[in-house]
């Protein structure tokens, strides 16, 4: 491997920027996986919609018991926020979602009753989209390993979000990288273990992705996990990974990667370790790009790339499976 493996991929600052289709690309990526998340509230409105229309009046909506969690949603009572409710509380939210909302639109009640079940969903919805592009990015890297394991000719693992088990690669791996929470390989009689988002004692903080020289066994129970997490000297690499592709949001995500990145440096610099460090991101602008390469040319980070960029993507990934 190159001592400077960025170099595969990248040829100066410029080549880390974002371009225009890749923006444009992302935010209609978004957009269908936004309209994707909501059609099961869209189903669930037109539910509601029709259960609804089977009483005259919207006074009479408080007979309907079985539509009661429908109800509260349409008078702005989250799920959370239900579970702390008593009965007579509920009954109370409801009749002032009909007399303040439902009865004043008069023959149009119906309709109000679903745009005020579609407002709520929509702020549930808003809050699953923010982590949306965390999990896209997620996936994308995913598959990238995965492909660069088989160019390699490495069988993997993986750990399954479903069952929590390792599971061997099944003879069709297509949309795999869906359920994916942990990927393991051997390196040269080594075993290589990645996952994601998690507490890394020596930093104190969740990190994106850490790749250890450890066994999927050392990582399967939560117990077994956390004694491996605290051995310094297994951590082979701990990089950053950022999926939004709003350019407005693009320093903001990396002061928080940058802050992430010198935290892990220094805590382990104390353990006399030093880790690979790298940054994926997908919204990189001219500033953060001069900044990411500096500190690749200084000794910062050893490797970075544009997730929107395949190349670089893919390159990152070959260099990472075979650290």
């Amino acid at each position: 491997m190159a001592t400077r493996p960025f170099l595969r991929h990248l040829q100066s600052a410029d080549d880390l920027l974002t371009t225009y289709e890749a923006k444009r690309a992302g935010f209609i990526s978004l957009a269908l996986e936004k309209n994707r998340q909501a059609t099961p509230f869209v189903q669930q409105a037109r539910a509601l919609r029709s259960a609804a229309a089977t009483v005259k009046s919207p006074r009479e909506l408080l007979t309907l018991h079985e539509i009661e969690p429908a109800l509260l949603v349409a008078a702005g009572v989250s799920d959370k926020a239900t579970a702390y409710l008593e009965v007579a509380d509920r009954k109370v939210a409801i009749s002032a979602l009909i007399q303040d909302f439902l009865e004043p639109q008069g023959e149009q009640w119906l309709d109000e009753l679903v745009y005020r079940f579609l407002l709520t969903r929509g702020d549930t919805l808003g809050g699953a989209m923010r982590n949306i592009a965390g999990a896209l990015a997620q996936r994308k890297m995913t598959r990238a390993i995965i492909s660069a394991l088989a160019i390699l000719g490495h069988e993997y693992e993986y750990l399954d979000s479903a069952s929590g088990r390792w599971l061997g690669k099944p003879e069709n791996d297509a949309d795999i990288e869906l359920r994916i929470k942990g990927l393991s390989w051997q390196f040269q009689n080594d075993a290589r273990t990645l996952v994601y988002n998690i507490k890394v004692p020596a930093v104190n903080k969740n990190v994106d992705l850490c790749l250890l020289n450890c066994r999927p066994a050392d990582v399967t129970t939560n117990r077994v996990a956390r004694a491996t997490y605290r051995m310094t000297d297994l951590y082979i690499a701990l990089g950053e990974l950022k999926g939004g592709i709003d350019p407005a949001g693009a320093d903001e995500h990396w002061k928080t990667a940058q802050s992430a990145l010198n935290r892990i440096q220094r805590s382990f610099t104390e353990e006399s370790k030093t880790p690979h460090l790298f940054f994926v991101g997908a919204a990189i602008e001219k500033d953060m790009a001069n900044e990411i390469w500096e500190q690749l040319n200084n000794g910062g980070l050893e490797n970075a790339a544009n997730l929107t960029d395949d190349n670089q993507v893919a390159s990152l990934c070959m260099w990472l499976c075979q650290l």
